[in-house]
């Protein structure tokens, strides 16, 4: 069973940290060359439509088998040692930084767009890549310490 969390702890993961960084590390960079200002607010609208539909299921089950392997793995959080203590933080962290970006400033976007209003699209999709970058910069930090954890002790 606890393998099995794992496994989904992990691949959630990869998926949520690997996803911002392509995002903002290669087709935010491709599409800023590539594309004149609508074109871009229109990939990046469907490109954040589909991100963030597929972390709603993603964030959760993240949580859920971090909070599982805390239980079953780990022997509870006072038997855990700080890595797990250091990546539940930053999980929790992370996590209402995708719901402050999904709830405010992706909505504001998604209404933009409906309404044709290309500045407060701009300005909502910039606010989305500083909450997004933020939450990379803080992914790869616990990746870094659940490896450091796991194998330096």
């Amino acid at each position: 069973m606890a393998t099995g969390l794992y496994v989904l702890h992990v691949i959630g993961a990869v998926v949520w940290v690997g996803g911002m960084a392509f995002a903002i590390l290669a087709l935010r960079p491709a599409a800023q060359e590539a594309l004149e200002a609508p074109q871009r607010i229109a990939l990046m609208s469907g490109v954040f439509r589909r991100f963030f539909r597929m972390l709603w299921h993603v964030v959760p089950l993240v949580i859920l088998s971090g909070w599982g392997l805390i239980a079953g793995w780990y022997w509870g959080f006072g038997a855990s040692i700080w890595h797990v203590h250091l990546m539940h933080l930053a999980g929790l962290v992370m996590s209402g930084v995708f719901l402050f970006v999904a709830l405010g400033p992706w909505k504001r976007m998604r209404a933009a767009v409906a309404a044709g209003d290309r500045a407060a699209a701009a300005t909502a999709l910039e606010t989305i890549r500083k909450g997004v970058t933020l939450n990379l910069t803080l992914g790869l930090l616990t990746v870094g310490v659940a490896a450091w954890g796991r194998f330096g002790g």
